[in-house]
């Protein structure tokens, strides 16, 4: 069994803010955290981590991407939501096979784990091969196969292969993956299919993974065909009996918030939201309605990127502003969402989200020697409002290095990249 010490480092346990210990030590025991607190004498055989300057708080987690996406990173932008998926996106998608997905995922997989995520849900197809990904990186992921109904000449066969990725796939990866169904949105899934989906995912003890009210049009249309805002729709066909992580929630009424209380989460993708001018959402009266908010980057294809502090720091200033109030969202609240809020959407707060004893030793490094983050009064001030992907030091999951000093240790880039570009070339060239 690896026995791991984290000496003399800053730790930030992210229960509370005074929970903050300055020069303490962690020692990981196989997978699992088992001391944390001040720094003390030890004795037996440890692979000792310097913790000098240093930073250590619970991995990341993004509740909502479409990993394999990196592949269009910058091939369609400045585009309407609605043109950008039936003009660009879906047409490319078409193109996709298995192998590809595969060896995207893998340059996905290498963004997040520099940018210090150890946990991501993700919703797509050729799920399999995500989930290969997963198993050879070893990251922690939540996984689902994405499922359209609407047009969709036969509907069962869709819910079929969702809930059979889902029931294979439960508990691989030593335990890493763990799964959910997804049912698109309630503009590609009608109420019927959404009944169906709430009755294996009761059956099974399975979450589900959806978009909820992403833009104006979407919550119109809803209310113009059903006279029901999408949460109130799927609300009343049952859904939010299941465990639900929603993404998005960005267009709400004001009979929303407390039928969004019922979720495990929402998925706040602020930047994604930006780009695509779907809005803002309002995460400030969600957060005071009691609703569990975490973070998410959506896609590459319309972020560009994956990693979460750009998503913490566009979050707190996007509710300072459109609220008036420096008071919303403060650093550690931020920073919150995207560890153990993420950790509670995804069904995994027993696991992962904040360092204690017993949890998974799922941890980032930050070294906090660069020059934006001197002097430092306020490690959560920094992270959220200072810190950049490249000070991200070293990446642990499940107590296995994913990164350290900033070297891959379950990969090899230069070939995960040059595989992902000639991926890329074989599905332009089709």
């Amino acid at each position: 069994m690896n026995r791991i010490l984290f000496q003399g480092i800053t730790i930030l346990p992210m229960t509370r803010p005074q929970d903050r210990v300055e020069r303490g030590d962690i020692l990981v025991e196989g997978d699992r955290i088992s001391y944390i607190g001040p720094s003390k004498e030890w004795e037996g055989d440890f692979q000792v981590f310097d913790g000098e300057g240093k930073v250590a708080l619970p991995g990341f987690v993004n509740a909502h991407t479409h990993l394999a996406m990196v592949f269009l990173r910058g091939f369609a932008d400045d585009m309407t939501l609605d043109r950008w998926l039936r003009e660009k996106i879906w047409p490319m998608e078409a193109r996709l096979k298995a192998e590809h997905v595969y060896r995207f995922s893998l340059l996905g997989a290498a963004e997040l784990i520099s940018s210090g995520v150890t946990t991501f849900a993700d919703m797509y197809f050729h799920m399999d091969q995500v989930a290969r990904a997963v198993e050879e990186t070893g990251l922690r992921a939540s996984l689902s196969t994405g499922m359209i109904a609407q047009g969709n000449p036969f509907p069962g066969e869709v819910l079929k292969r969702g809930t059979n990725f889902a029931l294979t796939f439960r508990g691989k990866a030593g335990g890493r993956i763990t799964t959910m169904l997804a049912p698109h949105a309630p503009y590609t899934c009608p109420p019927d299919f959404m009944k169906k989906v709430r009755e294996i995912a009761l059956k099974e003890n399975l979450p589900v993974h959806t978009h909820i009210s992403e833009t104006r049009k979407e919550v119109d249309d809803c209310l113009a065909e059903y006279g029901l805002t999408p949460p109130e729709l799927l609300d009343q066909a049952g859904l939010f009996d299941c465990l639900v992580l929603a993404a998005h929630c960005v267009v709400l009424e004001d009979q929303d918030f407390p039928i969004l209380k019922k979720l495990k989460g929402v998925a706040h993708c602020p930047v994604s939201n930006l780009k695509l001018a779907s809005g803002v959402a309002p995460v400030k009266k969600m957060v005071d309605s009691g609703v569990n908010v975490a973070l998410g980057t959506d896609g590459a294809s319309s972020n560009n990127r994956l990693e979460l502090l750009q998503e913490i720091k566009t979050a707190s200033l996007l509710a300072k502003g459109v609220n008036f109030d420096p008071l919303a969202l403060p650093a550690f609240q931020t920073l919150q969402m995207a560890t153990l809020g993420g950790a509670k959407a995804l069904c995994l707060e027993d696991q992962i989200g904040t360092l204690e004893v017993g949890k998974k030793a799922d941890i980032v490094v930050f070294d906090f020697n660069s020059p934006h983050l001197q002097p430092c009064f306020d490690h959560y001030s920094h992270l959220v409002y200072s810190a950049l992907p490249s000070d991200v030091h070293s990446v642990m999951v499940d107590g296995t290095w994913l990164l350290r000093e900033r070297k891959y240790q379950t990969l090899d880039f230069e070939e995960v990249k040059e595989e992902a570009l000639k991926a890329t070339k074989e599905i332009v060239e089709e």
